[in-house]
Formats: C-alpha cells, structure tokens, sequence
C-alpha cells in the first residue's frame, strides 16, 4: 500500500493513473476477505492449468509430490497452556518496548496441551530429530514430471501423518490409473506404498532402507522409469524454493489456515505464471 503512492509499476497494475489518490488499506483487506470467500485462489490456479497452450506442456502420467513447513505468524511466547494456567516468567524486569519474558525450562509443552494465542491454527512441529521446533503449517505440492509445473497446492496443519495423507489425497483427484508418482524417503511407508496402488497409481518413492525394510522392491526399482522419477522428484524442491524465496513463503504473514492456504495456492499459481512463458519460448 505504501509502494503505491510511489511505484508506478504497481499503479499500472492496479490500473491507478499517476494523480489519482490511493485508497485506504481497509478497502484491500475487505476485497482479500471477498477473494477469501469465493476460493478465488483455487479457481485462477485452476484456470491458469485449463488453458490450451498449457495444457500440451503437462503430463498426465508422472507425478511428484513433496510438502515442507511454513513458519506460522506466531512467537513460542505465544504457545500456552489451554487451560488457562499462567506461564513461568523470567527472571529480571521487564524492559520498555518488550514483551514479557518466558522461562521455557523444564516446561513440556505439546499439541494437545497448549495453542497459540496469536494463531490457533499454528502447529507445534519439527521437521527432522535434533532440528528446532516452530510453530508452523505444512505446505504440499504435487508436479508433472515433464516440465515441473505445480498441478495441485494444499496447505494443511502440521503434523507427523499429514505429507502423506494429503499426499494421496491429491493423487485421487489428479492421478488416473497406470500413473507414476514420485516422493522422497518420507513417502516409503507402507500405507502409502498400499495407498497408491490401492488407487491404481505406481509409488516411485526413494527407498529407505538404512534401519528398516523399504516398502517397495525390485518389482518396482528394476524398471528404467524408476530411476528417471527419482532423478525429476528432486525439481519439486525448486518451486519450494521459489515460493519460500521470491514468494515470501518463508515464514507467513497471515495468521489461520484459510487465510495462509489462500495465499500459498496463490504463490503456487504465480510460480506457474513465471515459468510457463520460459517453457513456451525454449519449445517454440
């Protein structure tokens, strides 16, 4: 909003004439919640993949699918007791201009025992062992294997079963019968393996097999089109990347679920939009 007293481009945009005054920041926010009801997000995504010169540059038969964590609108202070108990403070006093501090000590602190305060839909939950927990939600991407487009974007609240389920749910809605899928070591459980193929799909997930027996074998890694999908997975990490970066994605500035998800299927179709007229132009 501030940009638009100055930048032209962003007047252009918006179709703004260099003179004409800005409007105040609560029209935007009342046309977001407009755009919010009306799962407007979902529909241009969804134009955007429909349209015919798009169309021709996906693939109906090999797939990817990925999630990673979106650092919530929210501070650990903010992480209390949902029964109303008073947290332990800190020691010293309290400085001007600073929230109150917390003693985290010795305190556990879970899911079903406390919730943020700032943001209700924000999780609890670490990505990996021995990494930091955050208060964050979970993104998921599913990519055609031809030109790593994003053909689905869903946003979910963190937790340990929710990259795969969602997983297969957006396998439902866009894998037909004798497809591929590709995933990383998270996605080689036996659920999932089962859950594929229970919806007629193969699961070309990257075997883990370090301490325990992997849920696919030879039947499956046997084939050259296994390692072709291990090797196109890995592209799925450069719209991540895009839209933590350039997107903003990092750490959202929104606070609920609907809201975040909004504006993470949003990023998804901006991803789209940047890289299809870079396709259109190599193929011509």
């Amino acid at each position: 909003m501030e940009q638009l007293d100055y930048n032209l481009l962003f007047r252009w945009f918006v179709g703004l004439a260099t003179d004409d005054p800005v409007w105040d920041a609560t029209v935007f926010c009342k046309n977001r919640d407009r755009l919010l009801d009306g799962d407007i997000a979902a529909k241009f995504f969804a134009s955007v993949l429909n349209l015919p010169q798009v169309r021709s540059l996906l693939s109906s038969e090999h797939f990817s699918v990925d999630g990673t964590l979106i650092e919530a609108w929210a501070s650990m202070k903010s992480f209390v007791p949902k029964d109303g108990r008073k947290p332990p403070s800190g020691k010293g006093r309290r400085r001007a201009g600073r929230n109150t501090e917390r003693d985290f000590r010795g305190e556990k602190r879970r899911n079903d025992t406390h919730s943020s305060t700032t943001d209700p839909d924000a999780r609890l939950f670490r990505k990996a062992a021995g990494q930091e927990a955050k208060l964050c939600y979970m993104g998921h991407l599913m990519t055609e294997n031809r030109n790593a487009l994003i053909v689905d974007a869903r946003l979910t609240k963190a937790s340990g079963r929710a990259e795969r389920a969602t997983a297969l749910d957006m396998i439902e809605d866009n894998v037909g019968p004798g497809s591929t899928v590709g995933g990383d070591k998270n996605f080689d459980t036996a659920d999932f393996v089962a859950g594929c193929r229970k919806r007629g799909c193969t699961p070309h997930v990257s075997q883990n097999d370090t301490n325990r027996r992997s849920a696919i074998d030879a039947r499956t890694t046997r084939h050259p089109g296994y390692r072709i999908s291990t090797i196109k997975r890995k592209r799925i990490e450069e719209p991540f990347g895009w839209m933590k970066t350039v997107g903003g994605l990092r750490k959202t500035r929104h606070r609920g679920r609907g809201l975040v998800e909004w504006f993470f299927v949003l990023t998804a179709s901006a991803y789209n939009l940047i890289r299809i007229p870079k396709i259109l132009a190599a193929a011509a």
